[in-house]
């Protein structure tokens, strides 16, 4: 048996965003399905630092391969060392036999899926009429979710905001230049949400709340991503007060995403939260009601996200012959 290696370059010229979406959407209806064994993910820090690496891991029944994630971050001083701040490498695992299949760069993987989760929910949740979207921050994230949104639904106007000015000039021009779309930058991230019918919140989640309820217009779909670690925090708490709750995993989102905050003051209680998004995908659960509802998606990611991602690009490697095979014993 031979264990295919894939760089990060290998991986990317994998990529098809809409095959990741629809992975995702399998992915979560096997969620709630009972199809996925799903353990909390395990953090390791350095002692005296924020460098830490994170481990996921998964089974998916349906697709029978078991993943673990790792994710590094925080690691300043390895640009001196020619090496990235954080990196991911995803292991993927015959789930009937054990034997490691496949060994990969996750780069790609953890920035897609997840861009993936966020135009998920804006298909499903967002109002049919909505026409006007806003990005908070600029970074990779910003750009992907913007890649993945545009392909469920068309929006007239993108607002952008960021703490950075350079950076939000940057991710005007470029993203602007790449889709064709009439993007405009904001001055303050009041000025962005206000306008907008989609919100989505893609910071570092460091410095507390970024949007306030009394911004919202009636209707507005919020998608939140930066937050996935306890304290991390983009949306007030009491925006979930009245709005329609729906999370990726409600164990995971109470501990470490935005609801922890609306949970934790007593905002809401868990058994609040509307939905997971797989109940809805399956028909379990409703999706949005009524055109003046507010829905917030909070998505802290999941390992079947990585797991239904990884195995389809593991499949393409092999039939376009992609990949270095190595054989741990014979």
């Amino acid at each position: 048996m031979k264990t295919l290696l894939l760089n990060k370059d290998e991986v990317g010229s994998l990529i098809d965003l809409d095959a990741v979406l629809e992975a995702v959407e399998n992915g979560y209806k096997s969620f709630n399905s009972g199809k996925v064994v799903q353990p909390d993910f395990m953090s390791i820090e350095l002692p005296g630092s924020h460098a830490c690496i994170d481990f996921k891991g998964g089974l998916d029944l349906a697709g029978g391969y078991i993943t673990i994630k790792s994710s590094a971050g925080g690691y300043k001083g390895n640009p001196e060392l020619g090496l990235p701040t954080g990196m991911n490498t995803v292991m993927l695992f015959e789930a009937s036999t054990g034997a490691l299949r496949c060994v990969m760069d996750g780069t790609w993987i953890t920035g897609c899926r997840t861009a993936a989760a966020g135009a998920i929910s804006v298909k499903y949740l967002a109002r049919e009429d909505a026409r006007t979207l806003c990005i908070i921050g600029a970074g990779n994230q910003a750009r992907r979710q913007l890649r993945a949104i545009i392909r469920v639904r068309d929006f007239s106007e993108v607002l952008v905001w960021n703490a950075s000015p350079q950076a939000l000039d940057e991710y005007v021009r470029e993203m602007s230049e790449e889709t064709g779309l009439d993007i405009r930058k904001c001055e303050t991230a009041e000025e962005a949400v206000r306008a907008a019918d989609v919100v989505v919140t893609t910071t570092r989640a460091h410095r507390g709340p970024i949007v306030e309820k009394e911004w919202l217009k009636p209707g507005t779909h919020i998608v939140a991503i930066g937050s996935d670690m306890p304290g991390k925090q983009e949306l007030g708490a009491d925006i979930f007060k009245e709005a329609k709750v729906v999370n990726d995993s409600v164990d995971l989102c109470i501990k470490y995403g935005d609801t922890q905050h609306a949970v934790k003051e007593g905002i809401i209680k868990p058994e609040d939260i509307h939905a997971e998004i797989g109940e809805i995908l399956l028909g379990k659960k409703a999706g949005r009601e009524n055109p003046k509802e507010i829905t917030i998606f909070d998505s802290v990611g999941m390992a079947i996200q990585d797991t239904v991602t990884v195995a389809m690009l593991y499949e393409a490697a092999l039939d376009k012959g992609l990949g270095t095979p190595y054989a741990f014993f014979k």
